[in-house]
């Protein structure tokens, strides 16, 4: 990975807060099988006082590629850095800063230099801190919702409302995976079947409950691998599918998107309330009788995890996929009993 020493130099002085004259540096990428490319870059900044600086700076590369129903998010971490909408967050739940965001509109490429922030994440997590998680999100999206800050009327690049229906609606229509389910060659045990099938008989009556709920501003790729946890406080990752959704589907993803499945049922349990307790705080959420939330889970992931075991390339994976829907099943009366 080639680096512009005078565009690193550029972001190290604003990293520091001081005179950098020159860097060396090394490059080594953080992680695989994004839509981006994603580098750490290391190295010492010489500053004119004479000072020598260890650093570590995290450098996104986003080409232009189109995800289905959403063609702006290849750019999107770009215009919302650009936004202001960073004056939004507080001190326990934010995200990286950016040093620098740079667009190359004719090759059609976005730059960011971001933060490095060394914490836990992923399934290291502690049941503790995805329930702070929930708390925090809760919190963030309620005082949005509550105080309408001008930035959310500039904010023009983003998913809309009825993305997470679309997306729902496309899945269900891929036939391999809905006869499948409908199908005595179907290994699933009968109550899962059953439960994914009932999803789409009742999916219009469920969207309808679902559109009724407040729209907040959703991060739409809440899970734990997009979480970091330092110092007691939460830093969010990857805003590329940031948009209009409604209360909760921000927790489907926390419980449900590749969490650590024994824990599944607990998370429910106790991210649930958390988030209506954080949004609580500044919105009365007191008439919502029914959050819809397992309903989301379903319909955000029922799918999704159908193909998932229909492609999967050994028996450990499709044994993952029941396990998942298993605990999926189990959270119905996880809250309020059966009914």
């Amino acid at each position: 990975m080639k680096i512009n020493l005078d565009t690193l130099i550029v972001v190290l002085a604003r990293r520091f807060k001081a005179d950098v004259v020159s860097a060396d540096c090394q490059s080594m990428p953080l992680k695989g099988g994004t839509v981006g490319q994603v580098y750490l870059v290391t190295g010492i900044a010489q500053t004119a006082e004479g000072d020598a600086l260890p650093y570590r700076i995290v450098l996104k590369i986003q080409k232009k590629w189109e995800r289905y129903g959403d063609p702006g998010s290849w750019r999107r971490e770009y215009d919302l850095y650009a936004s202001g909408l960073g004056a939004t967050f507080s001190d326990a739940f934010r995200w990286p800063a950016c040093y620098l965001a740079e667009l190359n509109a004719e090759e059609d490429e976005v730059r960011l230099w971001l933060e490095y922030i060394e914490g836990i994440s992923g399934l290291a997590l502690t049941g503790d801190m995805v329930e702070q998680a929930a708390l925090e999100l809760g919190r963030y999206q309620g005082k949005l919702y509550a105080e309408q800050p001008a930035v959310l009327r500039s904010l023009t690049n983003l998913s809309d409302a009825d993305f997470m229906k679309r997306t729902y609606l496309h899945d269900r229509s891929w036939p391999v995976v809905h006869d499948y389910l409908r199908s005595e060659d179907c290994a699933f045990p009968q109550h899962l079947r059953r439960m994914l099938v009932d999803i789409d008989e009742q999916a219009d009556e469920i969207l309808a409950r679902i559109e009724k709920l407040p729209l907040v501003l959703c991060h739409r790729d809440f899970w734990v691998t997009n979480l970091i946890f330092a110092d007691g406080k939460l830093a969010l990752i990857d805003w590329d599918t940031c948009g209009w959704g409604r209360l909760g589907e921000d927790i489907a993803s926390l419980i449900a998107d590749d969490a650590d499945i024994d824990r599944m049922v607990d998370y429910y349990r106790r991210c649930v309330p958390a988030y209506y307790e954080g949004f609580s705080e500044y919105a009365n959420v007191s008439s919502i009788a029914d959050p819809c939330v397992y309903e989301l889970i379903l319909l955000k992931f029922g799918y999704r995890l159908t193909a998932g075991y229909l492609h999967a390339e050994d028996d450990e994976q499709r044994t993952k996929v029941v396990r998942t829907l298993r605990q999926i099943h189990d959270m119905k009366t996880a809250l309020h009993g059966a009914n």
